[in-house]
């Protein structure tokens, strides 16, 4: 409704003109009535440290909407991580570049700012299993949601089964599903079990889609390039077609190094062994003393 029309409906008395108030849970009402629940939430502790630090009018005002703003931007975050399934927990901050140096901190900064999404390009990180290709995808993943763009997340099987029952769906309906409609898709596990033709003209027909649109894609895989087609159902002719269009304006990251995996697997066996052979050596101690009482 224009706001002349609303001035008009309170002219004529159709709608009642609200009456000024000091009353702090009316004036919450009424910021929830805006649609400002958070700081109808905390309208009341702000006021009382707005007292106690003297604060001009706008400054408790700025320190109102900051807090409704920040809390909204929590919630659209949330709420994106939730719809987008991605994994929780990874992020830039805790992945340990110092185990893995062939992953430059730079590079992976840089990524973070998102531009690549901005450009259209996409990123494929490639390597053994359990040297963090998940967790650095999933961490940039989560960085372009807190920079606004969409995210969607799909292991190779949950894709693939999305997409048969997808398969007879017209192209005006297909293109609102997650896999194309958002601005960033990141398909995990690539390449740990080999595509049927079927599957692999699935795959082809979201990639194409995609790269028409300048949507991108991150792939995580632990097949080298050149070894795609015999992933996707032996066919050059297809594998080479997905590959020009994920490989255009794509950056590649190769990560070689130890396991993750297997680096905890390592210190929980040393813990182990530490605990066992002090058991083992208590023991000991307790033996000897005891001899030691008896005789």
């Amino acid at each position: 409704m224009r706001i002349e029309q609303t001035r008009k409906l309170h002219a004529a008395g159709i709608l009642p003109v609200p009456a000024p108030t000091q009353d702090v849970e009316a004036l919450g009402a009424r910021l929830d009535a805006l649609r400002l629940g958070f700081a109808a939430e905390s309208l009341t502790d702000l006021l009382t440290a707005a007292v106690k630090e003297n604060q001009s009018f706008a400054a408790f005002l700025d320190s109102l909407l900051r807090l409704e703003l920040e809390r909204q931007e929590e919630r659209r975050v949330t709420q994106a991580i939730r719809i987008s399934h991605l994994p929780t927990g990874p992020t830039i901050s805790n992945f340990d570049f110092a185990f893995q140096p062939s992953v430059s901190r730079s590079q992976i900064e840089t990524l973070g700012t998102c531009q690549w999404i901005r450009d259209g390009g996409s990123l494929l990180l490639q390597g053994p299993p359990g040297v963090g290709k998940t967790h650095l995808v999933v961490a940039l993943a989560v960085r372009a949601i807190e920079t606004g763009f969409s995210v969607s997340f799909y292991r190779v099987d949950e894709l693939l089964h999305q997409l048969k029952q997808d398969a007879e769906l017209s192209p005006t309906r297909l293109k609102h599903r997650k896999y194309m409609s958002s601005n960033l898709m990141v398909l995990d596990e690539f390449g740990t079990e080999p595509l049927n033709r079927e599957e692999a003209s699935l795959l082809f027909r979201v990639v194409n889609y995609r790269y028409a649109k300048n949507s991108s894609m991150a792939i995580t895989t632990n097949k080298g390039i050149a070894h795609w087609p015999s992933v996707l159902a032996n066919d050059e002719v297809l594998a080479g077609a997905i590959l020009d269009r994920l490989l255009h304006n794509a950056t590649v990251l190769n990560i070689q190094g130890q396991s993750y995996r297997l680096k905890e697997l390592d210190a929980q066996l040393r813990a182990a062994a530490v605990s066992h052979d002090g058991v083992g050596q208590g023991l000991e101690h307790a033996e000897s003393t005891g001899s030691e009482t008896i005789d």
